[in-house]
């Protein structure tokens, strides 16, 4: 029962107006609007325990705002028992918007959980602002979509502000310079100089010395120079055509300090040299007016091209390049971690292109990559989870495959290493003879996974059951998961088991609604992929497993799950939502420790978020709670 009701008087209208511009949506509205919500407001207490709305009440008639404390929704449990807790709203969170929008009464009994104050308005005085404010109205009617957007536009300003062509002028050099530049010998016939720079696609070669300080450049243009002048023969050394004692610039010095000197001596590319002059690296007129336009195509082309391992190496800095120009355009997380894996897939493809060009194991094989890359769900953080699958040839056992595949695949994880896809801690490789294996004996393996269902092979299934090829043939791969499918799908015990086991990562909510802190590492922090996403991707893993969804990706199996009709849609929109906005979070914050040069890492500590990214962080880790709830009443209780 309601204890008391209080206005509130004239003199606190400046402080709740203080109050709401904390929290969104009434952050982004005008002050006559906020005006309007303080004036006509009232202060209404509640003691633990009371019911501040119930379905018996009729059609709702006040918009509330919790000032204070916290208001739990309730549901009677159909099976008896206690009453299932279905969400809590905690201070600057609205409720009820549905009913009242609807002007019904609320399906949900709301309930005080400890002292608690709200803000109420009357229905008239809520159609009034309802109508004038245009942020507040987009609120009421799309919910958690309005807030989506608002931290969607708050990403995508913060990208486009860092590819701005201020911000990029004032800007080291070395965050522009392509790194590993192409050099030369000053004794290089120039035909081989040429032949080099074509392999390369690059429009200058750096000739150095034995310290590899650079003592001249090879362009484009002295080609052309010399063909038409007749300077020298082809087979000429090239310190005869160079330009010697090439102008060079510092790691330190800004671009624009690069951009003045190009416009003054009209040429197009220069030396970045260390403290001890020597190269580092080579900046074009291109990198700097062009790079931040940085073409998916055009990257994809050209890491699929690359005639060399030190290429690959120097094309992985465009990706997070590429990363904050589809944010500053709008792209949605989901969006950007399938074009990160697409480039890593391309970027896989063609280390194992060159090895085998270099040395062909002489037998075929598919490379099969699992975790996020398998979900095609991979930011810039990102180790090696992969494998291989091949048939046996005729008159071959699968260990004389072996003998042939797994140096080359040694070869390869070291050199995807060197492109920053870092070697797995547990050896989840194709390196491994146990994860090198033929079709039969993949077959085999997951026929004793899923029967044995052991501590160790649940980890596993974090792990193998998000699996696609990247490399090779699939036709062998489509009927292995075809029938993995089809095995976990009519084994009951083992879905049992999957969901125990993925009910274990709880999102970082306490009782208190506050954030419960990763167990391990820095203090006050939360670990956004394994707190934040992995509740969601591992749940999505066991209903659509158990439905015959083969895909691996988190958003498509919510989809597919909400399309056969096994979710509700309202659920599902709100699921793919809450993924999708830690997701988001996640990528800004690897985004700003690339900025400040410090190791990619996903924990953040929330205190560091701005008020709207704390709300909406809670509420979508609520909505984790909500799915793990449906995977305990499923297969738990």
């Amino acid at each position: 029962m309601e204890k008391t009701s209080m206005e509130v008087r004239p003199q606190n209208i400046r402080a709740t107006m203080a109050f709401l511009r904390e929290h969104a949506p009434f952050s982004n509205m005008d002050d006559g609007d906020l005006a309007l919500f303080a004036e006509h407001a009232s202060l209404r207490y509640f003691g633990d325990g009371d019911t501040v709305l119930s379905p018996e009440d009729g059609p709702v008639k006040t918009f509330n705002v919790v000032k204070q404390g916290r208001i739990r929704g309730e549901r009677i449990n159909p099976s008896g028992g206690q009453p299932e807790t279905t969400f809590e709203i905690s201070q600057g969170e609205c409720f009820p918007l549905a009913a009242l929008i609807g002007e019904r009464p609320t399906r949900t009994l709301h309930r005080a959980s400890g002292d608690t104050f709200c803000l109420s308005l009357n229905y008239d005085s809520f159609v009034i602002l309802f109508s004038q404010s245009e942020t507040f109205r987009d609120f009421c009617l799309r919910g958690v979509s309005s807030l989506l957007d608002q931290v969607n536009q708050h990403i995508q300003t913060s990208a486009m502000a860092s590819m701005s062509p201020n911000t990029s002028l004032d800007t080291p050099l070395e965050r522009y310079a392509q790194r590993n530049p192409i050099v030369c010998s000053p004794d290089l016939p120039v035909r081989k100089v040429v032949a080099r720079m074509h392999e390369n696609g690059v429009g200058s070669m750096v000739i150095t010395d034995q310290n590899r300080h650079p003592i001249g450049i090879f362009t484009l243009r002295d080609l052309r120079t010399m063909v038409a002048e007749d300077l020298a023969a082809l087979d000429a050394p090239v310190r005869q055509v160079m330009t010697p004692d090439p102008c060079c610039l510092s790691a330190t010095d800004h671009a624009f300090d690069a951009a003045l000197l190009m416009a003054e001596h009209h040429f197009a590319h220069l030396c970045v040299v260390d403290t001890d002059h020597r190269l580092i690296g080579v900046v074009s007129e291109r990198d700097l007016f062009s790079l931040q336009r940085v073409d998916l195509v055009h990257l994809a082309r050209t890491i699929g091209t690359a005639k060399h391992l030190r290429t690959l190496v120097s094309l992985r800095a465009q990706v997070s390049r590429l990363v904050d120009n589809m944010l500053a355009h709008g792209a949605d997380s989901g969006q950007v971690v399938k074009i990160i894996t697409t480039l890593n897939d391309v970027t896989v493809r063609r280390v194992l292109e060159l090895n085998i060009q270099k040395q062909d194991p002489g037998v075929p094989f598919t490379w099969l990559t699992f975790g996020s890359e398998g979900r095609q769900e991979q930011t810039l953080l990102t180790d090696q989870d992969n494998g291989i699958l091949f048939e046996t040839p005729d008159g071959m056992t699968a260990e004389d495959v072996r003998k042939r595949l797994l140096p080359f695949a040694e070869v390869v994880t070291r050199e995807l290493a060197e492109c920053g896809f870092t070697l797995c801690k547990g050896n989840i490789m194709a390196s491994n003879p146990k994860l090198c294996l033929s079709v039969e004996e993949w077959d085999d393996w997951f026929v004793r996974f899923i029967d044995a269902s052991t501590p160790q092979n649940l980890i596993y299934s974090c792990i193998f059951l998000d699996m696609r090829a990247v490399f090779g043939p699939t036709e062998s791969l489509t009927k292995l998961l075809g029938k993995i499918v089809s095995r976990i799908q009519s084994n009951a015990l083992f879905q049992k088991m999957l969901a125990g086991n993925a009910v274990t990562r709880r999102p970082p909510l306490n009782m208190f609604r506050g954030f419960r802190y990763a167990p391990e590492g820095e203090k006050h922090t939360l670990d956004l992929k394994k707190q934040g996403l992995a509740p969601f991707v591992e749940a999505a893993r066991v209903f659509a497993l158990a439905n015959g969804i083969g895909e691996p990706n988190t958003l498509e199996r919510i989809e597919r799950l909400a399309s056969i009709g096994f979710f509700d849609r309202k659920d599902a929109n709100a699921w793919k939502e809450a993924y999708s906005l830690i997701q988001a979070i996640r990528m800004r914050a690897h985004q700003q420790m690339l900025g400040k040069n410090q190791p990619l890492s996903n924990r953040i500590n929330p205190d560091d978020l701005n008020p709207l990214d704390r709300r909406i962080l809670r509420e979508s880790f609520r909505q984790a709670q909500r799915l793990q709830q449906k995977l305990e009443t499923n297969y738990l209780l």
